[in-house]
């Protein structure tokens, strides 16, 4: 996974990068506001399969309409099957298996983790990736800003078997590995990377739903169950894997996982605004130290102070 033949990458983002970094967070936080919706007449894996395909096809219509040529795929077709395992099914999996047994609060803590091993992986397979302690001291800011931001409802959760925490920190370190493995892509339009992804998810998908019979009772879901679907599939998922990659190409594979920070900040933001949640004090603290956290890795701030 490395990457000598590629152009070295700065290691600062600029205030573009950071722009679609928030967005992404943004895009990523509403996802768990629709598959809150989505997940109580859709199973988990079906809605997978849904999430996936339906962007695929979206990507598809666009490239036809604003180009460039999907064809720019082919010659990288069995390494966008392994950037679908690593980014989608294998994380995906994963997750769902964890949470069976551990509670959101602290799969979100564990998710956080995601900079952590993709900092130690560049280091490791990257030659403009290597970690500093800037970037290490705001990644711990954040993992702990996440943690504070849970709240009470955090130690609860701690109980749970250690297989299914494993299977949580699994889904990190694959996001960790899909973004180092991601940068060999940078020398195509960030909007291939994600239709090529995306489609190659829905190929391995596909067989493994219609075996197990998980499209049977797809006629009986509400109206609002399917809107949810859609704002999952085209905006949480096929706009937002362009950013994601557009990130990667511009700014690395350490700085896009940040995105992992950012949104529980966004989830539950949007859940105060549309589900009426109330903030607490907590929350408003974890916020505050996720935001040092990338102010730190920024280091702009700091160095003008």
């Amino acid at each position: 996974m490395t990457d000598a033949s590629l152009p070295r990458l700065t290691t600062q983002m600029s205030l573009r990068d950071w722009s679609m970094l928030l967005l992404l967070g943004l895009l990523w936080g509403g996802s768990f506001f629709f598959a809150r919706i989505a997940v109580l007449e859709i199973a988990p894996l079906t809605l997978v399969l849904l999430r996936v395909a339906l962007a695929a096809a979206a990507l598809h219509l666009y490239l036809l309409w604003r180009g460039p040529s999907f064809a720019l795929v082919m010659p990288m077709a069995a390494s966008f099957f392994l950037l679908a395992l690593l980014n989608n099914i294998i994380p995906f999996s994963l997750m769902f298996l964890g949470q069976t047994e551990l509670g959101a609060g602290l799969a979100s803590v564990l998710n956080a983790t995601t900079p952590f091993w993709t900092v130690i992986l560049a280091n490791a397979f990257t030659t403009d990736e290597k970690f500093t302690g800037r970037k290490l001291a705001g990644i711990a800011l954040g993992i702990a800003g996440t943690a504070v931001m849970i709240g009470p409802g955090l130690l609860a959760d701690l109980g749970g078997p250690a297989w299914a925490k494993l299977a949580l920190i699994g889904t990190a370190f694959s996001y960790g590995c899909a973004a180092i493995f991601a940068k060999r892509f940078r020398a195509l339009p960030p909007p291939i990377v994600a239709t090529g992804q995306l489609t190659a998810s829905t190929v391995i998908m596909l067989p493994i739903i219609l075996a197990t019979g998980g499209l049977a009772g797809l006629g009986n879901v509400s109206e609002a169950a399917w809107l949810s679907v859609v704002g999952l599939a085209l905006a949480s998922t096929a706009f937002a894997y362009i950013l994601f990659f557009s990130v990667i190409a511009s700014a690395g594979a350490t700085n896009a996982s940040l995105v992992t920070l950012i949104v529980p900040v966004f989830a539950i933001i949007l859940g105060a605004v549309f589900l009426a949640e109330r903030l607490e004090t907590f929350e408003l603290a974890g916020m505050a130290l996720i935001g040092s956290g990338l102010i730190v890795i920024d280091g702009r701030l700091l160095g003008r102070r």
